[in-house]
């Protein structure tokens, strides 16, 4: 089962070449450790939310951009080793001396997949989303995702992913959890659509819409708290 290590970065708008440079750099010590994918995508439409948002979840400035990221493994088993590998690797250490960004604000966390659908290949812009999910409702969340990957990926998408908590924990200035305002028994669902580019998904988003596969649909989680945004990949290896 697909295993995902997500995040969400604050990073200043006029290091993105600095911060490219960097997640760059990491890309041979990560693969060492075992890591399937690398991708590391800039915030290009992420919106303002009435109620919370991708800026708030990292605590954004506005001379700042979201970055949305994910580290893929095959399974849990081959993501704590990489892990525990990483905590004694000294290259790891001399990156985390000279960070291109405020990693105190840095949201992470590791999430077991529910739903693959499609592929990543050509991918050329991203949805990125965190959705409050119940914990009781994860099962319904599966099978509603199930369900409605197949209308993303015949309007356009290449890979439909969502996922619902594992190893996620509270942090002392952002995490998860704060970024869906969670309540009472409720976890962070992590997940993205992969799109070829941006015109792809912008018509991709307007037939899925009005698709009557999507129409009626009871998600089960609550929309008004989803937050979500466009990207575009700056490192997919």
């Amino acid at each position: 089962m697909t295993y995902i290590e997500g995040f969400l970065t604050p990073v200043p708008t006029v290091k993105r070449d600095r911060y490219l440079e960097h997640a760059r750099a990491a890309v041979p010590m990560f693969k060492d450790f075992g890591l399937v994918r690398m991708v590391e995508s800039w915030g290009d439409d992420v919106p303002r939310g009435k109620v919370n948002d991708l800026w708030a979840a990292v605590a954004a400035s506005e001379d700042e951009t979201v970055v949305f990221s994910w580290f893929e493994y095959p399974d849990k088993a081959t993501r704590d080793a990489a892990n525990a590998k990483m905590m004694a690797d000294p290259r790891l250490a001399d990156m985390m001396q000279d960070m291109p960004f405020d990693g105190s604000r840095m949201v992470m966390g590791g999430f077991e997949s529910v739903s693959d659908a499609g592929s990543g290949r050509g991918t050329g812009y991203i949805d990125g989303i965190v959705l409050p999910l119940k914990t009781a409702d994860r099962e319904a969340f599966g099978a509603f995702a199930r369900s409605v990957a197949a209308p993303f990926l015949e309007h356009g998408a290449l890979r439909v992913m969502d996922t619902i908590a594992d190893d996620v924990h509270p942090g002392k200035q952002t995490d998860f959890f704060r970024a869906i305002l969670a309540e009472s028994a409720e976890e962070p669902s992590f997940g993205f659509v992969e799109w070829p580019d941006k015109p792809t998904r912008d018509a991709g988003w307007a037939a899925i819409m009005a698709d009557p596969r999507m129409q009626g649909k009871d998600a089960p989680f609550d929309g008004r708290r989803m937050i979500f945004g466009g990207f575009t990949p700056l490192i997919d290896a």
